[in-house]
C-alpha cells in the first residue's frame, strides 16, 4: 500500500484510480473494516472512525440509536483535512459510542485482525486499525479515550498516535468521555503519523478545551539521543513474550546511542479504577442526549416516559447499557464524594507521577496490552476486557502524547506493539524516538 507521504505527490487523475481501487479492495475484504465508502470527492482519501461528523454522511457511532441520523457540519478535522488536499473517503467500523477494546459490540457486525481472521483487530478503533494494517486504507482517523487508537493500532501492527488532550480540536467528535477524548491518526509508519499529525493539531475556538500553543512543523532528527525510562513494575503483569520484546526494545534504544534509566510507578494498582469511575461518569452524562426526541432511531411509543425507556432499551448495546448505569451509580446521591471525587483526586496524583519521570527522561516505554489480540468472542467477561486497557488508560487521565508502533510479531504471527509516552505537548521527542526505533527494529508487516 502506497503510504501517505507518497500519496500527497500524486496527480490528481493517479488519486481518482486509487481511491476507485481501494473502494474495490475494501469491498471485496473480509475484514468488515469499513461502514461505508464515498469515492465521489477529490483528494487524498483518508478513512474517517464513525464518530466524527462529515457533513451529508450518515455518522452513526456503530450504533442501533443513531440510525437514520445525518452529519449537519464537519468536525474540524474534516475541514482541515479538506484544506490541504485530503478527503474523507469512507466511515471506518468501531466499537459502539467508542465504549470496548475489540470492536465486537458494533451495531454493524465485528471487525477481524489482517493478520489472523480469528482474532480481534482491538478496539474502539478497530477499523481504523484494520483497513490500514490490512492495505485497504492509506491512512485513517481513530479517537483514544483510553487507549482506543493505540491498543488496535498495536494489535495490527500499525501506527496509532494519541496527541497531548487539547492539541487537536475535538468539535465535531462524538463524546464519551469529555475529559479524556482526543481525536488522532492512524497510519503504516511514524513519518505518517508526524504529517497526518501537523495537519490536524491546532487551537480551535470552537473547542473550549483547545490548547492555545503556538508550534511549528514536526521535524523528525534523527542524530536526537534520548533517556528512555523503562517503567519495570509495569511490565510485570504482561504475557512472557511480551517481556522478551520490551527487553529486546530496551537494547535497541541503548544500542542506538539512547539512555535507559528504570523506574517504578506507584500507582499503577489505581489506574482501572480510576478510569472507569471517571469515563463511564462523563459518558452516562453524555448520552442522556439521545432519548429519542432529537436524535437518530425513535422507538415506536405512546407516552414520553415509554419514548425514552424503549429507544434507550432498543438502541444501546449491551456494553454502553453497562457503563451509563455504572456512570449514574457514581454520580448518584451518596456515592459521588465516594466514587467519582476519589477518582478525580487519584488522577492528579497519577499525573503528578507521570511529571516526576518526565524530570529525569524524555520518554517512558510501555506495553500497549498485557497481550497480542486474542481471539473473536473470547472476551466474554467485561472485567476481562477493562483489565487489557491496564497500560493505555493512565495516559488519558494525565493528559498525556503516546504513540504506538510495531516490533516485532509473536510465535503465533501477532503483532507486538510497545507505546513511547511523552510529557505534555512533546509530540517531538515522541517522533523523534519513535523513528530511531522504527528503524532499529526493523519491523514489517
Amino acid at each position: 500500500m502506497i503510504t501517505l507521504k507518497e500519496a500527497l505527490t500524486k496527480s490528481k487523475e493517479e488519486l481518482a484510480e486509487m481511491r476507485i481501487d481501494l473502494k474495490k479492495r475494501a469491498k471485496s475484504s473480509e475484514l468488515n473494516a469499513y461502514i461505508s465508502y464515498d469515492a465521489s470527492g477529490e483528494g487524498v482519501p483518508i478513512l474517517i472512525k464513525d464518530n466524527i461528523q462529515v457533513e451529508g454522511w450518515s455518522v452513526t457511532c456503530a450504533s442501533k440509536i443513531l440510525q437514520g441520523y445525518i452529519a449537519p457540519y464537519d468536525a474540524t478535522v474534516i475541514t482541515k483535512l479538506k484544506s490541504v488536499g485530503m478527503m474523507a473517503f469512507g466511515r471506518s467500523n468501531m466499537d459502539e459510542f467508542a465504549m470496548g477494546s475489540t470492536t465486537e459490540s458494533s451495531f454493524y457486525g465485528i471487525t477481524k485482525n489482517p493478520h489472523n481472521i480469528e482474532h480481534v483487530p482491538g478496539g474502539s478503533s478497530g477499523g481504523s486499525a484494520a483497513a490500514v494494517a490490512g492495505g485497504i486504507a492509506i491512512a485513517a482517523l481513530g479517537s483514544d479515550t483510553g487507549g482506543s487508537i493505540r491498543q488496535p493500532a498495536a494489535y495490527c501492527g500499525c501506527v496509532g498516535l494519541k496527541p497531548t488532550y487539547g492539541r487537536v480540536s475535538r468539535y465535531g467528535l462524538s463524546a464519551y468521555a469529555s475529559s479524556l477524548d482526543q481525536i488522532g491518526p492512524i497510519t503504516q509508519n511514524v513519518e505518517d503519523a508526524m504529517i497526518l499529525y501537523d495537519i490536524l493539531k491546532g487551537h480551535d475556538a470552537k473547542d473550549s478545551t483547545s490548547a492555545e500553543i503556538n508550534e511549528g512543523k514536526s521535524i523528525i532528527d534523527e542524530t536526537r539521543k534520548l533517556t528512555i525510562a523503562a517503567i519495570d513494575n509495569y511490565i510485570s503483569e504482561a504475557s512472557p513474550e511480551i517481556q522478551e520484546a520490551y527487553a529486546e526494545t530496551l537494547k535497541a534504544f541503548e544500542d542506538a546511542g539512547h539512555t535507559v534509566i528504570h523506574k517504578n510507578m506507584t500507582n499503577t494498582k489505581y489506574d482501572i479504577s480510576t478510569y472507569y469511575i471517571v469515563a463511564t461518569a462523563e459518558a452516562a452524562t453524555n448520552l442522556a442526549r439521545y432519548d429519542g426526541v432529537r436524535y437518530g432511531n425513535r422507538a415506536p411509543s405512546s407516552s414520553v416516559e415509554e419514548l425514552f425507556y424503549k429507544t434507550r432499551s432498543e438502541g444501546f448495546g449491551e456494553e454502553v447499557k453497562r457503563r451509563i448505569l455504572l456512570g449514574n451509580f457514581v454520580l448518584s446521591s451518596g456515592y459521588y464524594d465516594a466514587y467519582y471525587l476519589k477518582a478525580q483526586k487519584v488522577r492528579h496524583l497519577i499525573r503528578n507521577e507521570f511529571n516526576k519521570i518526565f524530570d529525569e527522561a524524555d520518554l517512558i516505554l510501555s506495553p500497549v496490552a498485557p497481550n497480542t489480540a486474542p481471539k473473536i468472542g473470547s472476551m466474554q467477561d467485561p472485567l476481562e476486557m477493562y483489565k487489557s486497557d491496564m497500560y493505555t488508560i493512565a495516559i488519558n487521565l494525565a493528559g498525556l502524547p503516546a504513540l504506538s508502533l510495531p516490533v516485532k510479531k509473536d510465535s503465533n504471527g501477532l503483532p507486538i506493539g510497545f507505546q513511547l509516552i511523552a510529557k505534555a505537548f512533546n509530540e517531538q521527542a515522541i517522533f523523534d524516538g519513535a523513528s530511531s526505533l522504527e528503524r532499529a527494529m526493523g519491523y514489517i508487516k
